[in-house]
């Protein structure tokens, strides 16, 4: 690729979704964006990224940034998260609600779903501890291809055999085709939302929210941007929730506005 093309592409990559590429992710720009380039008539991703530039359109800018944000995911991914969710999250967030008796959850950066999903799933297996309660679960991403696919609630044979317990599979699940489509009952626990982290949280009609899940897609922004993701998410949060990153994630040295809880791995309380 061009140099004034990858500038160009850094730039908007950066700006509009906090993404961070340098000239050794080539082979990523290349698998990503060629598609694009075919579909639209174009011989090379150079002269997509080229067309791009000079006619600023809108539909093209999109679809970029949606081809290059990764979108990895799988149901219950690390486990160990949704095991802290059920066994002491939120017991106790409902001792700090029980005159609302309402709790948010957020999961942010959501991708195709399977995140918000596998939290309903912890939350409906929790049956009667939550009787009388009201759980709302908020799911956001930056992609509007994938909150299609999430809100749709259909996944391969492959999707569900990563990280879905068979009783799971069954109980929420029912078979379509060649797989398996989110029952009615799961899906109307979640409401997905189109949201750029990049953007204030708390002019976007998120909060409150108990507990956030921004897990595994921090990793792929700079510090700079890290730290106002940080201050945004601390903006909504309520001051006794919880955030919860991913395994190679970490407010220590970037953001001043949580702290980390003793004995705690990957959750985070904001600062006193």
């Amino acid at each position: 690729m061009n140099s004034p093309e990858f500038d160009y592409l850094k730039q908007i990559l950066y700006e509009r979704s906090g993404l961070v590429v340098t000239p050794e992710k080539g082979y990523l720009i290349e698998s990503r964006l060629a598609p694009l380039a075919r579909r639209s008539g174009l011989d090379s991703v150079n002269h997509f990224i080229e067309k791009t530039r000079r006619t600023r359109d809108e539909t093209m800018l999109n679809q970029i940034v949606d081809a290059m944000t990764t979108n990895e995911t799988l149901f219950f991914r690390d486990a160990w998260p949704f095991e802290r969710l059920r066994k002491s999250l939120l017991p106790e967030v409902m001792a700090m609600t029980k005159v609302s008796r309402r709790i948010r959850i957020w999961s942010a950066a959501c991708s195709s779903g399977q995140e918000p999903y596998s939290l309903a799933m912890t939350v409906a297996e929790m049956g009667a501890a939550l009787a009388g309660w009201k759980v709302e679960i908020v799911a956001t991403d930056i992609s509007d291809a994938m909150l299609a696919k999430a809100k749709d609630g259909y996944y391969s044979l492959f999707e569900v055999s990563r990280g879905m317990p068979d009783d799971m599979l069954r109980k929420y699940f029912d078979p379509d085709g060649g797989g398996f489509r989110v029952k009615d009952s799961l899906r109307e626990m979640i409401e997905f939302r189109r949201y750029n982290l990049l953007e204030d949280p708390s002019t976007s009609n998120l909060g409150p929210i108990d507990i956030i899940f921004c897990r595994n897609v921090l990793i792929y922004f700079d510090e700079a941007t890290r730290r106002r993701v940080f201050t945004g998410l601390a903006k909504v949060l309520r001051p006794w929730g919880y955030l919860c990153l991913g395994g190679a994630e970490t407010v220590v040295g970037i953001s001043d506005a949580f702290r980390v809880l003793p004995g705690e791995r990957g959750l985070f309380g904001l600062a006193k």
